[in-house]
């Protein structure tokens, strides 16, 4: 394994060299948080691809392709498919508003009304998104270095804050590039071939497994609606994934970019689901499914690839780690801690670094803490993601697509819909179906009930409104340089 380690220590080392980069260039709020909004479509397309494709994304997904073939690709897919329905329909109205959290959106649209409470619930999520990935250390290291959880996920955390604190974004934009290439080489490139080959190709895989391994609708419609609903509606209004749009240099980029991403997270989905249905000829009694990467990248691949293929991992899931970090960071001081004491939006551009520096280290911390006391991730991710859905996603499409909806409507619907979210949980249990229908119906109800209940919202905030969505009056653009 000695080349193995080598391969992983360079590309760590190499991680925190571009944290060191980064922390030279970041030097306003808009450097810091949003990459002073400069990147180019390669950039734009490779950072966006990094940040939804997580270790959820490859060590699930394989996990899902182990249990159910082929159609365990619809999970990665449905990230995908709503990655692309953000691009093409919303990321350029989203990249002209030149705002720095989804909060700041609503109350561009609703006059200041829901800022707080939504930012709440959507640190909820950025936090727990956080943990969950950075958890998924212990699976990678545990099999490169055989170290204990604990270790494991305070060495791979340690990483990610420290490049994310000193570089803000810059860093984060920089190392989800060569994560990108590090994932297409190790896992699209490398893994695929080689566990397609190792199975004996897809006329054997065929043979020795039930047809049902291969019906792409083998997992279930109720299963497809579900991943439908929570990560297909999450990608069009998570922080994480408002945050990258915000980089984007312009509307075009945002779309474009985006949609390249998008397509890729399509090709990524069904390679994970035909690793996993190879890993299950060869590997057909495995004590979990999320162990089939682990085991055929340590048994099956030769020294040197070994060391990539696990690095491809680790980049998945740094990928996420840092962008959920930064986004709850951003959260946490621009909707809640700001707000809270009535700070001035304005200020030094280099005490707001400091104060956003300061704010990734200490949520950075509060993560590898709360990652190392967490049992059951699973149960906490699905909580963040139905509050998220349920509370924020009928306010938010509702600001963008229906110009009635007023600011008592969103904040009912925030309400309304994280409460019905949190009591059917307590009554169907966490990981039931319910939830989420329910949660969103009630949200969608309210929302339209009380915005056609109450006064329109101010003519002058609409007008304000559609002047940032052209992109009429935004901060200024800063020169082109990436």
């Amino acid at each position: 394994m000695a080349v193995d380690y080598a391969v992983i220590v360079v590309y760590l080392a190499g991680m925190l060299a571009m944290g060191w980069w980064g922390m030279r260039r970041a030097k306003s709020k808009s450097e810091f948080l949003v990459a002073g909004r400069r990147l180019g479509p390669w950039m734009y397309s490779g950072t966006m691809a990094a940040i939804v494709l997580g270790g959820a994304s490859t060590i699930g997904g394989v996990g899902l392709g182990y249990t159910h073939g082929l159609s365990g690709a619809w999970m990665v897919f449905t990230i995908g498919l709503g990655l692309l329905a953000l691009s093409v329909f919303f990321s350029a109205r989203i990249a002209r508003l030149k705002v720095y959290t989804v909060s700041e959106m609503l109350d561009l649209r609703y006059g200041g009304r829901a800022g707080v409470l939504s930012g709440v619930v959507m640190w909820g999520y950025t936090l727990m998104l956080a943990v969950t990935s950075t958890i998924a250390y212990a699976t990678i290291f545990d099999v490169l270095f055989d170290v204990n959880r604990t270790l494991a996920i305070v060495i791979g955390g340690s990483i990610v804050v420290a490049y994310s604190t000193l570089g803000g974004m810059w860093s984060i934009t920089l190392t989800d590039m060569v994560q990108f290439v590090v994932k297409t080489i190790g896992v699209l490139l490398l893994l695929l071939p080689i566990a397609v080959v190792k199975a004996g190709g897809f006329g054997e895989m065929k043979a020795k497994l039930p047809g049902e391994y291969f019906e792409p609708f083998g997992v279930g419609g109720e299963t497809i609606f579900t991943y439908v609903l929570i990560y297909t509606f999450g990608m069009l209004i998570g922080q994480d994934i408002w945050q990258r749009v915000f980089t984007a240099r312009s509307d075009k980029v945002a779309r474009w970019g985006g949609t390249v991403a998008g397509t890729y997270c399509l090709v990524y989905a069904l390679a994970g689901a035909v690793i996993g249905t190879a890993a299950k000829v060869m590997y057909p009694n495995l004590p979990s499914p999320d162990s089939a990467f682990a085991t055929i990248v340590k048994d099956e691949l030769p020294m040197g690839v070994r060391g990539l293929v696990l690095a491809a991992a680790l980049a998945a899931v740094m990928s996420t780690s840092s962008g959920a970090l930064i986004a709850c960071a951003t959260v946490a001081n621009n909707d809640i801690w700001s707000r809270l004491r009535a700070a001035s939006a304005q200020g030094d551009p280099h005490d707001e670094v400091k104060g956003n520096r300061a704010f990734i280290l200490v949520m950075g911390v509060g993560v590898i803490g709360v990652s190392i006391a967490l049992n059951d991730v699973v149960q906490a991710l699905t909580v963040a993601y139905n509050l998220l859905v349920g509370g924020l996603l009928v306010p938010i499409l509702g600001g963008l697509l229906w110009r009635r909806g007023t600011g008592a409507g969103a904040l009912a619907a925030v309400v309304a819909g994280g409460l019905s979210v949190i009591g059917l949980m307590w009554h169907y249990g966490i990981l039931a179906n319910e939830p989420i229908y329910y949660g969103l119906l009630t949200s969608l109800v309210v929302y339209v009930a009380v915005s056609l209940s109450t006064r329109p919202t101010d003519a002058g905030t609409l007008a304000a409104w559609r002047d940032r969505v052209a992109g009429r009056e935004a901060e200024a653009e800063v020169p082109v340089t990436a």
